[in-house]
């Protein structure tokens, strides 16, 4: 997705959040925020599409999340759309994790929590990755894990991107251990700790409609 396609679609996000104030929105917040966290090669990016057409919430993965936090005009744009309250909420609820965590944020994780914050306070979203389900307040969410057997992850990759099974294995194990360390530095705690979530899902027992199904039950 290039620079431009992220940038218009932040910026059909971000407008729609100005015209549908928080505290408007929030009567119609029956569901929490969904934050998935997958293995890589897993499908999970499909479960979280599929999950959000489903439930009609908005999705937001890496790209987007990632252009928003390197963006200062529109981290500042996002920011604005919340009311003085949800502000106050979302930044005592960050002053807290970072003092019961022992946190030493960086500016990206900084920005990264204001933007996943925000998107929280607005609710009715899917988050992919980032550590979403580290950050938001525990009411706020519900945290889901896709996972897969290595060798099936390895194969969906090869398949889906069209490479070689090695090209595939090293993709998977570099990832994972990309992801792992970035959860690891960030938040000090294990990304595959089942205790870290609602609910465990092994998409190579499930399919992806089973998958979404289970995620759709549950929340509601």
């Amino acid at each position: 997705m290039t620079s431009k396609t992220l940038e218009r679609i932040i910026d059909d996000q971000v407008r729609k959040w100005e015209m549908e104030r928080a505290q408007e929105r929030a009567k119609k917040n029956a569901l929490p925020v969904i934050t998935i966290c997958r293995e890589p090669g897993s499908r999970g990016t499909l479960v979280a599409k599929g999950i959000a057409e489903r439930l009609g919430l908005d999705l937001f993965d890496r790209e987007i999340i990632d252009q928003m936090v390197l963006s200062a005009q529109m981290s500042t744009r996002l920011i604005e759309t919340l009311d003085e309250r949800a502000l106050s909420v979302m930044q005592d609820w960050i002053s807290t994790l970072i003092f019961e965590k022992h946190l030493w944020p960086d500016q990206y994780l900084r920005h990264l929590m204001k933007i996943i914050g925000a998107i929280g306070k607005h609710g009715r979203a899917v988050i992919v990755g980032r550590g979403a389900n580290f950050i938001l307040p525990p009411n706020d969410k519900l945290r889901i894990r896709i996972v897969a057997p290595f060798e099936t992850r390895v194969f969906n990759v090869a398949r889906d991107f069209g490479v070689t099974v090695s090209e595939a294995r090293r993709w998977v194990l570099r990832t994972e251990s990309n992801r792992r360390s970035f959860i690891h530095t960030y938040f000090h705690t294990n990304i595959a700790d089942p205790l870290n979530y609602d609910l465990v899902l092994n998409t190579g027992k499930l399919g992806i409609e089973e998958a979404v199904n289970a995620v759709v039950d549950t929340a509601c």
